[in-house]
């Protein structure tokens, strides 16, 4: 059974940084897709980053240049780091994985950002 683990959320004033941790378990960390996606108060889920396995990574436009996505196999973790954050960073946010036809998410960590 996979299972992710989010943590490392909390408050932080603009222009701050998080690092966001992501724990997988129960799958194979080969050939793998992780994805952060957030959800802002009262708006859809949205992707965030995206690893793959050979390392490419692809951001959204709205956190380019501000956040990156990392993968240490070693220790089934994926992270995300936040720099330079801005108010709309503020979401919930979720680790995700897709194999085959099935979609696994974590229960999400908290971000807030305000002076």
């Amino acid at each position: 059974q996979v299972q992710l683990v989010e943590s490392g959320g909390g408050l932080v004033q603009p222009g701050g940084s998080l690092r966001l941790s992501c724990a997988v378990s129960g799958m194979t960390f080969s050939n793998y897709v992780m994805n952060w996606y957030r959800q802002p108060p009262g708006k859809q889920r949205e992707l965030v980053a995206t690893i793959f396995s050979g390392g490419t990574t692809d951001y959204a436009d709205s956190v380019k240049g501000r956040f990156a996505i990392s993968g240490d196999i070693s220790k089934n973790m994926v992270y995300l780091q936040l720099n330079n954050m801005k108010p709309e960073d503020t979401a919930l946010y979720y680790c995700n994985t897709r194999i085959g036809f099935d979609d696994y998410w974590g229960q999400g960590t908290r971000v807030t950002v305000s002076s």
